[in-house]
């Protein structure tokens, strides 16, 4: 692949990432996001894994920017560059992002659905766990945490159905692209290290 290939591949799968993050700002039903699934096609298409962790982080960190200070601004008392128990997200982007690498190591629906089925349950188990922790809302013993998980399923329905839509959209609509434009392909699986 030639270097401007290489480029132009490397701002289409950018330009994805960035147009599902900010789809965020379309309404839509609690919890229903592209963000386990940017995490997930970054880790199956970028050649250089640190891209498929700062990519997908920072379209997440503009659009809360966009989401937080545009959409939201009136209840924030001055601009906010990073929402209260953010880390707990976006570290749950990350972990995401880890076990994209390790399961779409080769894409197939399966794989893809499996990633998204993963993704769910990340995101539930570790964004919870921080709402929990050090929360004045429930007990902090096993107990609380338990509460705090069973109060989180009503939102597990819409993380599912994101990860999943959105899995589908980006996987489809990159494999199309590659299918129309041959150049989107990779040419030489040794760089996919």
């Amino acid at each position: 692949m030639t270097v401007q290939k290489i480029n132009l591949r490397l701002s289409v799968l950018t330009a994805l990432i960035l147009l599902c993050a900010f789809s965020r700002i379309i309404p839509h039903m609690p919890n229903f996001s592209p963000l386990g699934a940017i995490g997930l096609f970054g880790a199956a298409h970028f050649t250089k894994k640190w891209q498929a962790f700062i990519i997908p982080i920072s379209a997440t960190w503009i659009s809360d920017l966009f989401i937080n200070n545009v959409i939201y601004g009136q209840y924030y008392s001055e601009f906010t560059w990073f929402y209260q128990g953010f880390y707990w997200q976006y570290g749950s982007y990350l972990i995401i992002t880890l076990v994209g690498i390790l399961i779409l190591h080769k894409i197939n629906v399966g794989r893809v659905i499996a990633g998204a089925l993963a993704a769910t349950a990340i995101f539930f188990l570790v964004s919870n766990f921080g709402f929990w922790i050090g929360s004045s809302t429930y007990p902090q013993n096993f107990g609380g945490l338990m509460t705090c998980y069973a109060a989180g399923i009503p939102f597990l329905n819409g993380t599912l159905l994101g990860d999943l839509f959105y899995s589908g959209v980006l996987f489809g609509m990159f494999a199309l692209a590659q299918y129309k434009f041959p150049f989107l392909r990779i040419a030489n699986v040794e760089t996919r290290n």
